[in-house]
């Protein structure tokens, strides 16, 4: 588990005092491939005349839009808008749709990025391409309180009512694992179910979860502590780096996204904005040792 990955790392490098280029590589994974095929498109020029259309579903701290000036906001948008800025793309429009039809939207060309953050999962691999990462989160399990249900591990939420976010990284890698899955469209409807007892338990953000109950203080709802994450689904499906989805043929917009997300994160911008929705840079980083 990522736990003893970890503990085992730590002492390896205390033990050793540096990494060997072969130790190195034994320790580390990488949860995307290179993802340059296909530069030399016109995609970065296009947006950078007529300006890129952001597709997003509401998501507080993530992502939501203003009723009254129809301006988007949250993490996610400011994170997404600094580092097209930074690439000489100043025009944005919105398109705000349940989380399940974002990938369809960028594939018909309805929208240009995905700007809710995504993870990288093998089933999406196959439809669409990935920035560079953004900043990181992990998952956590939501119970009722005093988990009537006694659920403690991934492994217990088997033959439980779970729910998730239809198409979202909880929801593919609960039904790799067996899980039958009900699905939500959105975050209200979700934990709407596991407030009233109509689910078990939910799989989803521990930032997003943590939001919801200190806004609703009185919900009764608490985090399973002291779950074990399994290391794949970390590494395999979906709750590694926080990234944004393009269509695999902008290659020169990817290219250039994902250069203006490292420039923010190395010029303090993004620390700003995390700290500003209440994160820290533990989010910055896979392991914050």
């Amino acid at each position: 588990m990522l736990k003893s990955v970890l503990a085992a790392l730590f002492v390896a490098v205390a033990s050793a005092g540096a990494f060997s280029a072969g130790a190195m590589a034994q320790q580390f994974q990488f949860e995307a491939p290179p993802l340059f095929d296909n530069c030399g498109d016109p995609s970065l020029a296009k947006a950078r005349t007529d300006g890129v259309t952001l597709g997003f579903s509401p998501s507080p701290p993530y992502s939501s839009l203003d009723p009254a000036t129809k301006q988007a906001g949250g993490l996610d948008i400011e994170l997404v808008e600094a580092a097209l800025k930074w690439a000489g793309v100043t025009k944005f429009k919105y398109e705000v749709m349940p989380f399940g039809q974002l990938i369809p939207a960028l594939l018909a060309k309805r929208i240009d990025i995905v700007s809710a953050n995504i993870h990288v999962t093998p089933d999406r691999l196959k439809a669409v391409s990935f920035s560079g990462p953004a900043w990181w989160y992990g998952p956590a399990i939501v119970v009722a309180k005093g988990n009537p249900a006694g659920i403690t591990s991934f492994d217990t939420l088997k033959g439980k009512k779970v729910g998730a976010i239809a198409g979202s990284a909880a929801d593919e890698y609960l039904r790799k694992i067996g899980v039958a899955v009900t699905p939500f469209q959105t975050d209200a409807e979700e934990f709407a179910a596991i407030s009233t007892g109509r689910v078990d338990a939910i799989l989803d953000d521990d930032v997003k979860i943590i939001e919801f109950m200190k806004a609703n203080g009185s919900s009764p709802i608490e985090i399973v502590a002291g779950v074990a994450i399994p290391d794949e689904l970390i590494f395999k499906y979906g709750y590694g780096y926080a990234r944004y989805a393009l269509r695999k043929d902008d290659c020169s917009l990817r290219s250039a996204f994902s250069q203006g997300l490292a420039e923010v994160r190395g010029n303090g911008l993004a620390t700003a904005v995390l700290k500003k929705y209440g994160l820290t840079n533990r989010n910055l980083f896979f392991f914050p040792l």
